[in-house]
């Protein structure tokens, strides 16, 4: 058996992949051991990868009808890394109860890298993490799908994970099946250890392995924007990363790790700026996680980060430490008003309209309704006298061919974090705007 498993595995490769783009390795040591043979699945497996060899590998299928708006939830890699638990899964999915974050939107509850122990067992399967996990993987996922979550897990389309775990090259039909039997929602899919891969052809093999294993889970696409998945991946997966790593560091600015950098909130904002017109329902163009109540950005720095996720219509998935949340931060990440304007029905991506004195930006983005949040976010290290006229203003999206003339229709001003009128398009703006902190409003017809 283990020898057809390796015949069909090399089959797989060979059949896939081509040798185009190359990957980016990041080295951690981890040492973790168990193996348990998991024997019923094994005639499906072998099944489905047969039939593989016959499968189209030009067309993708995921599932349709998900995320039609960005999705929501909690990811354990910002804060944790690997040094995850049971214990840890189990209390972060009841304080997304506990803390109103899941009725706020926060459904999916994402585990990252470091679930799994370090070999497969004898038939290639996946095994968790023994310490980490002492019950599986499958008993997590039912405590916290018995909380109204959803679960998402974390993999690697090359030979090892990012921290170092087996990654599912080789694997993807059996690795699908394995997820789907534990009952998953969300497969996050990492670039590391894919040297002489296409990117292009390894993701679509694995969303079309999901979409073989049966069960509807959303395929989130973590290959940092390099070989530009916003060209080829709306029929692969839900969305897809446009740069490397987050960090919260700094507010503004990019960290050079020696062989990769991580990037800014606002740094990643300028990346995914031209991006607007490829992300719509059900493709969405993916900034990375939230930072949000980590790190040391001030109450302002955290307004504008989520509030500039909102406009540019990402997925919000919270990065913090639930447990030691502050309720300055709970406020930030559950604003009714700001939810809104990222999780719009339109689903339209913000864009930068314009640059004001003091480094102040613009942004527009068209809502539901004929309605449209704008937002004045001030990048500067000092308070700007913001001065805003809007009967000479039109605001326009030529690529979803909308326009808002405000020179003879009036509209009110609701700001979103005060959450209240604070005025009409009648009369210019007038405000102090501080420094790394952000205007949200929304223009409502009269």
């Amino acid at each position: 058996m283990k020898s057809l498993f390796k015949q069909l595995h090399k089959q797989q490769q060979k059949r896939e992949y081509a040798t185009v783009d190359r990957g980016h390795d990041h080295d951690f040591d981890h040492s973790r051991s168990s193996n348990h043979h998991q024997l019923h699945l094994l005639p499906c497996i072998l099944l489905l990868m047969t039939g593989f060899v016959l499968f189209n590998p030009a067309k993708a299928q995921k599932f349709k009808g998900l995320a039609l708006t960005p999705p929501m939830g909690w990811n354990s890699w910002n804060t944790f890394q690997t040094h995850i638990s049971e214990d840890l899964i189990k209390k972060t999915a009841d304080k997304l109860v506990s803390s109103g974050m899941r009725d706020a939107g926060y459904i999916y509850l994402v585990l990252d890298d470091g679930w799994m122990a370090n070999q497969r067992d004898s038939l290639g399967f996946l095994v968790p993490d023994p310490v980490k996990f002492p019950h599986g993987i499958k008993a997590v996922i039912d405590y916290v799908h018995s909380k109204g979550l959803k679960f998402g897990l974390y993999n690697c389309a090359g030979t090892l994970t990012c921290a170092g775990y087996p990654g599912t090259r080789g694997h993807e039909y059996q690795d699908a099946l394995r997820y789907a039997e534990w009952g998953i929602d969300y497969l996050k899919f990492d670039w590391c250890s894919s040297d002489g891969l296409n990117a292009q052809q390894a993701y679509t093999t694995m969303s079309k392995a999901i979409k073989k294993a049966g069960r509807p889970v959303l395929f989130s696409l973590c290959e940092w924007g390099s070989s530009h998945p916003w060209n080829w991946a709306s029929n692969v997966g839900q969305l897809w990363r446009t740069t490397g790593d987050i960090t919260a560091e700094c507010w503004d600015c990019t960290i050079d790790k020696g062989s990769y950098s991580q990037y800014s909130p606002m740094t990643i904002m300028d990346k995914q700026a031209a991006l607007y017109p490829f992300a719509g329902p059900g493709h969405w163009n993916d900034p990375d996680m939230l930072e949000v109540g980590n790190g040391h950005f001030t109450q302002g720095e955290n307004r504008a980060h989520f509030s500039m996720w909102a406009m540019m219509a990402a997925p919000l998935m919270a990065g913090n430490d639930l447990s030691t949340m502050s309720p300055a931060t709970l406020a930030i990440l559950t604003n009714k008003n700001v939810i809104a304007i990222d999780q719009d029905s339109l689903g339209i991506q913000g864009h930068r309209k314009e640059w004001l004195p003091d480094s102040v930006e613009v942004w527009v983005k068209p809502l539901q309704n004929n309605q449209w949040a704008v937002a004045f976010l001030n990048r500067g290290s000092k308070t700007s006298q913001l001065q805003y006229t809007w009967s000479e203003k039109v605001l326009s999206d030529s690529v979803h061919h909308l326009q808002l003339d405000l020179r003879n229709s009036p509209y009110q001003i609701r700001d979103l974090w005060q959450d209240k009128t604070i005025g009409s398009t009648r009369q210019p703006l007038k405000l102090a705007l501080p420094a790394h902190d952000i205007l949200l409003i929304k223009l409502i017809t009269n």
